[in-house]
C-alpha cells in the first residue's frame, strides 16, 4: 500500500520540528520505494552570494527519506537517520528544488536510501546524498 502525497503531507506535519516545517516542503509524488518533495525557494533559506544553503538542502534530503521509508512500509512508524553523506555539485539560485528520495535497501531494522536534489528544470543534480535509517 502506498501512501498519497496527501498522506504524506499528514507525516510532514503532524511528526517533524517546527523548523523543518518552516521549510514549506510538500510532497508531489510517492510510489512504492520513493518520495519527491518539494523544497520552495525562499530568500530566508539563501546563503551569502544568494545561492541555496547546504543545511536547508540536506533537512531536506533527510526529511524525504523519511516519507520515502514511510511510503515504503505502508506508513509512518519511528525512526533514526544513522548516516546521511551529501555531495553538493552546483548551486540553486531563485528555483524550487525536487528532492528525490529512493530505497535501495529495506530490512527489519536497517534501510539505505538514496537521495538526488535537482534545481526545478535543470537536468543535472545540484546536490546526491545516501542515508542510512534504523528502523523501530
Amino acid at each position: 500500500m502506498t501512501l498519497t502525497s496527501a498522506e504524506a503531507d499528514k507525516i510532514l506535519a503532524e511528526n517533524f520540528a517546527p523548523w523543518v516545517q518552516a521549510l514549506g516542503l510538500t510532497t508531489t509524488e510517492t510510489g512504492e520505494r520513493h518520495a519527491v518533495l518539494r523544497l520552495p525557494w525562499s530568500d530566508q533559506l539563501a546563503r551569502e552570494g544568494g545561492g541555496l544553503s547546504g543545511q536547508a538542502m540536506m533537512a531536506a534530503a533527510d526529511t524525504a527519506c523519511v516519507v520515502a521509508l514511510s511510503a515504503a512500509r505502508g506508513g509512518f512508524a519511528p525512526m533514526t537517520t544513522v548516516q546521511q553523506s551529501t555531495s553538493f555539485q552546483r548551486a540553486v539560485t531563485g528555483q524550487d528544488v525536487l528532492v528525490l528520495a529512493r530505497v535501495t535497501k529495506l530490512g527489519r531494522r536497517i534501510a539505505f536510501l538514496d537521495v538526488t536534489l535537482t534545481a526545478e528544470g535543470a537536468e543535472e543534480p545540484a546536490a546526491q546524498a545516501t542515508s542510512v535509517y534504523a528502523l523501530g
